[in-house]
């Protein structure tokens, strides 16, 4: 493994305390409205998810203390459907769930909470995780609908932009930091490319868990069962050609296309946390430790910057530079800010999303954070790397940022 400098050692030294990982995994992310999941409901992505993850994790389910599932648009937050998955995936009702929104760092934020609930003493394990079926609850386009009228008509720019459509916040973005259309198309390629070979390599298999759902056939109205195994936005072939024939989605004048922005998608993801001292008098070998996250905010107008400001928060938290990193996961909102934040901080690209990001594999905005950490853990395993880090934009000016040490 790679060795971190004199000043952060003490990040790397291990205690009896720490927050270890004993798995981390996902569903496969598939395209709304059009995947392998168009039919599915939101708790039956997930349930398979979260059973497999404590299988992985060489836990029993009543083992689990907690539950945390990080979910934005479902109906009354999940908060019923999301129980009652986890009792029908063989959970006792000793274990405990809740939801958390923080819109696109929903599941990052939940494996957070879970983490400092077991640092300060509160419960030993919990599986922190997410999920999304845009399929099913995306009709609002993710815009709140029942708003006060004073608030929506606000005189303060900030809080009527809170409503502004992600869409143009990216070319707010592309504009005020001249991030140009050749290079948001050149990078959505990029993404596609390394997504693919993950996809075909058998890659991400190692982090997927296949998921069986009933599917509706669309002319003969009849139901039957499907496994999907694999991530079906990932777009074989793509070429630059085709990337730049596809027209401004937001703004006619505008860069950010259906091809370069993060898709609309269905998936899960899980994460099992636990005490060191917990998983070491059990015999179990963690695939590493939460370091901590860090928060920070932006203009909602430009939401898509936001990890700029959370990512050093996070070295200065955790004792580290930019060099120290192995890789990142910086999720990509869109091309337009995940240029601008890989510009403004630095970031080596060979290190950011190697196996591709979400505008190739897709987003589905509650599963994402937790998708990152499984596909972060991934990575650092096949190629013995140590140090990584998950951050990602969220609307209203939202940025997270969370690091993570393989053993």
């Amino acid at each position: 493994m790679a060795t971190l400098r004199t000043a952060a050692r003490k990040i790397t030294q291990k205690s009896p305390n720490d927050v270890v990982v004993l798995a981390a995994v996902r569903s496969p992310v598939t395209r709304a409205f059009k995947g392998g999941f168009k039919d599915a409901f939101p708790e039956d992505i997930l349930g398979p998810v979260m059973a497999e993850s404590v299988r992985r994790a060489n836990v029993q389910p009543a083992d689990v203390n907690d539950v945390l599932i990080g979910n934005v648009l479902a109906e009354l937050g999940f908060a019923k459907t999301g129980r009652m998955a986890l009792n029908h995936y063989g959970f006792p009702n000793s274990t405990t769930f809740h939801t958390v929104n923080r819109q696109c760092s929903s599941s990052l934020q939940a494996i957070t909470h879970l983490a400092h609930a077991i640092m300060v003493g509160q419960i030993d394990v919990g599986l922190g995780g997410g999920v999304e079926s845009m399929s099913r609850n995306y009709g609002s386009r993710g815009v709140p609908q029942d708003v006060s009228p004073h608030l929506r008509n606000s005189p303060v720019k900030d809080a009527s932009d809170c409503l502004m459509p992600m869409g143009m916040t990216s070319e707010n973005v592309a504009e005020r930091y001249g991030i140009g259309r050749e290079a948001q198309d050149a990078f959505a390629l990029e993404s596609h490319r390394r997504a693919e070979h993950a996809r075909e390599s058998g890659h991400f298999a190692k982090e997927i868990v296949p998921v069986t759902v009933r599917v509706k056939n669309e002319e003969t109205g009849k139901e039957s069962e499907s496994l999907v195994t694999k991530d079906d936005g990932i777009r074989s072939g793509l070429t630059l050609e085709k990337l730049k024939s596809l027209k401004p989605v937001f703004k006619n004048t505008g860069g950010s296309t259906a091809g370069n922005s993060s898709q609309i998608s269905d998936g899960a993801a899980a994460t099992i946390l636990a005490r060191r001292s917990w998983a070491d008098d059990r015999g179990l070998k963690p695939l590493g430790r939460f370091i901590g996250t860090q928060v920070a905010g932006c203009a909602p107008d430009e939401m898509g910057i936001s990890p700029v400001f959370a990512i050093p928060a996070l070295f200065k938290y955790a004792g580290i530079e930019l060099k120290d990193v192995d890789f990142f996961e910086l999720n990509e909102a869109f091309a337009s800010q995940s240029l601008y934040c890989i510009q403004k901080l630095g970031l080596d690209m060979e290190k950011v999303n190697p196996n591709g990001g979400a505008i190739a594999i897709g987003h589905p905005t509650g599963a994402t954070g937790a998708r990152q950490a499984a596909t972060l853990f991934n990575e650092l395993q096949s190629n013995d790397k140590e140090v990584g880090v998950i951050s990602m934009c969220a609307s209203t000016g939202l940025g997270v940022a969370s690091l993570y040490i393989r053993e």
